[in-house]
């Protein structure tokens, strides 16, 4: 069951258009890393799934009804989280969550809201006032009033913005184990493409409000193709010796630097050649990251 249907959408303001024609599919039970450089049309794209804003054209549901006409049913399903939480620096922890609840008007019990709080790690600072929260806490709280309400969709824009490693671990795993323990569905947006793979089983990347790709983590990311740098005395050389043979079809077009994207298999061989060539090779550094994916995609876009 698609959670989240998108057909087309648009977003202009004035001549700039902030997202478009995007379409994609978001199923039931699934993390979905929507992934982009800042000013790529991510946020725009989340505002209008949560119909803060309306797009110029195209149309999206959300648990197959149209966000348009359903709004107020549908965002009862929905925690979400934008950017940096909106925070009142005079209640505390368990305040928020109660005050959040109230404006959604749905009762919470205090047995949720403590295992709320237990699930982003603030449990020790239930009754602390926000102001002596770091902005790491109060990201790990913002996202606590995203699930307060227990949703079947929750959507997070950048929501490890302000954590120290570790924070961004525990938040990874709250992700992973929403989806794979709880069943929820996780629309997560994000800039740190290295956490994105780690756990998300679909991947968009939007580029200047455009869809580059979309496709399953493990499609996108085969461990049987390699991203390869190069590195030599003569870049300019090697680069015209690679266009010359067998692995020309596999160069990587790139501001700077000699890429490819190839078979593990084929590393040896290429090596070779440019050896025979009488190319001085520093080194052939093999890569297999959702960065690298990246910046193929952008870097000509």
């Amino acid at each position: 069951m698609a959670v989240i249907k998108v057909d087309n959408i648009s977003k202009h303001f004035g001549a700039l258009k902030a997202v478009d024609d995007v379409s994609f599919e978001v199923q039931a039970g699934q993390v979905f890393g929507f992934l982009g450089q800042n000013g790529s049309g991510k946020s725009t794209t989340i505002r209008m799934l949560l119909s803060l804003i309306h797009p110029s054209s195209g149309n999206i549901e959300l648990f197959g009804k149209s966000i348009l006409k359903n709004r107020a049913v549908i965002l009862e399903q929905v925690g979400a989280i934008i950017e940096r939480p909106d925070l009142y620096p005079y209640l505390s922890a368990t305040e928020h969550l109660q005050l959040f609840a109230k404006v959604r008007k749905q009762k919470v019990a205090a047995s949720n809201i403590t295992k709320t709080l237990e699930q982003v790690g603030l449990a020790h600072r239930a009754h602390d006032k926000v102001q002596s929260f770091s902005l790491g806490m109060k990201q790990r709280l913002g996202i606590a009033i995203a699930l307060v309400h227990n949703p079947s969709l929750i959507i997070l824009d950048e929501p490890t913005n302000g954590l120290d490693p570790q924070g961004i671990a525990d938040i990874r795993a709250l992700i992973q184990h929403l989806a794979k323990e709880e069943g929820k569905t996780v629309f997560v947006s994000s800039h740190l493409l290295s956490e994105i793979e780690q756990v998300a089983n679909q991947i968009l990347i939007i580029h200047q409000g455009k869809k580059m790709v979309e496709g399953l983590t493990k499609e996108l990311l085969d461990p049987e193709k390699r991203v390869v740098q190069i590195k030599t005395l003569n870049d300019e050389q090697a680069l015209a010796t690679i266009l010359s043979s067998s692995f020309s079809p596999y160069i990587l077009p790139r501001k700077e630097g000699v890429f490819l994207k190839l078979p593990t298999q084929a590393i040896p061989l290429l090596n070779d050649t440019l050896v025979k060539a009488g190319i001085s090779v520093i080194g052939i550094e093999a890569k297999n990251s959702l960065e690298d994916y990246f910046l193929q995609i952008t870097s000509n876009a």
